[in-house]
């Protein structure tokens, strides 16, 4: 019972069960690190996400060992990217892409982390404590359990999204949010939805936003969208207010047709997608994944930006666990800037070029009448940069 045996005392204590998390907690219990990996829901859970895994997110997987991660977990191909706008179609070809559920994906990678020797607790949710020279506390709530649990770590990643709050308010700063930001929206719909073919990922264009659809390989067809905040007006983050009738808009000013079930469905709200945090590094802890920053995810990126991180994060965790220092803390910014920061940038150009009717519709011109030229891009926004796994010196 490796939990009981490190019950107060862990390596890593990562915070978020996320592909960034996930991935950040396999590959140290690989390494042979005591690793407790903790997630404030319970498993396995669907996420706002388009779940798509592109070629940069499959080559950081094969890079620790889970190439066959994907495919055991029954990926779908995608082959295509279908646009619409303005009533127009558009049909490019896709470099190897894959689709797979969030439920399924986060699970599989938490059973690897497991099975490499990592403790998981799901339903706690968990906070920042003092910090000295040799490690940091933590404390850990469970659901249904009144009394909290501190356990300590020489290290933490913290990879708790996009609203995380267990780092203290005094070290954490507030988010940067960029004004203006989208916020994320998504549900998933049933198999009978057959508008939508299995291996496409489906994307309408819109003045309010952008509406991605894509068959899981469950079959069910997953929902995910970016919308102007007014566009839906909606009164809290649980309520889906009016997601699906900015998702209709949109979808029926692409000229896509509107999905059986779109009102009906369960919908899930996010916070402002676009946005950095004040701090991503300080006494003994990390930040990563969609907690680190974030924008737009247009491209489909979100996943391998989390995966990059999260298998950039070890090598700088195994030489600070005994000797952590401000130095480290530059190194883990300028390995973000590196590995993520260009990619999230060319993203960022992208979505505002789609706040601009008349950039889009030339863009969208091109797309149709010279496809040769916009796959060119495509493929450039799946350029593969795995980041070095290599433990570097202590700094």
């Amino acid at each position: 019972m490796a939990e009981l045996q490190h019950a107060n005392g862990w390596d890593v204590v990562v915070v978020g069960a996320g592909p960034a998390g996930g991935l950040a907690a396999l590959d140290l219990a690989q390494r042979g690190l005591r690793v407790l990996l903790v997630e404030k829901r319970a498993f396995p859970r669907w996420k706002v996400c388009g779940c798509c895994l592109n070629a940069q997110a499959q080559a950081v997987l094969a890079a620790v060992g889970q190439g066959q991660l994907i495919e055991s977990q029954g990926g779908v191909p995608l082959r295509r990217l279908q646009l619409g706008h303005r009533g127009r179609q558009a049909s490019l070809a896709l470099p190897d892409g894959r689709a797979l559920s969030r439920e399924r994906f986060d699970q599989a990678l938490v059973e690897a982390a497991v099975a490499a020797g990592a403790s998981f607790r799901a339903s706690t949710t968990a906070q920042l404590g003092p910090a000295d020279a040799t490690g940091r506390a933590v404390t850990l709530h469970e659901r249904g359990s009144r009394l909290p649990q501190s356990v300590r770590a020489k290290v933490v990643l913290v990879a708790a999204g996009l609203a995380q709050r267990c780092i203290p308010a005094g070290e954490a700063g507030a988010p940067i949010i960029q004004r203006h930001s989208r916020i994320g929206a998504g549900c998933v719909l049933p198999s009978a939805a057959a508008a939508y073919p299995s291996g496409r990922i489906h994307m309408a264009i819109g003045r309010e936003g952008y509406v991605g659809l894509v068959r899981r390989e469950d079959g069910q067809l997953n929902l995910a969208a970016a919308f102007d905040r007014q566009a839906i007006q909606c009164p809290g983050p649980s309520s889906s207010g009016g997601a699906a009738a900015a998702a209709r808009t949109v979808l029926t000013s692409a000229g896509f047709p509107i999905p059986l079930g779109l009102e009906q469905a369960r919908w899930q709200l996010t916070p402002a997608l676009s946005r950095r945090a004040a701090v991503v590094a300080g006494k003994r802890f990390l930040v990563l994944g969609d907690a680190a920053g974030y924008v737009e995810p247009f491209t489909g990126e979100g996943m391998a930006w989390a995966l990059t991180a999260g298998a950039a994060a070890a090598p700088l965790v195994l030489a600070g666990l005994e000797c952590w220092s401000p130095a480290l803390e530059r190194r883990w910014q300028r390995e973000l800037r590196q590995q993520i920061g260009r990619r999230q940038r060319l993203c960022r150009g992208l979505a505002l070029l789609l706040r601009q009717p008349g950039a889009t519709a030339v863009a969208f011109g091109v797309s149709q009448h010279l496809p040769a030229v916009a796959e060119q891009l495509v493929a450039q926004l799946n350029h593969v940069t795995v980041p070095s796994l290599q433990v570097s010196p202590c700094p």
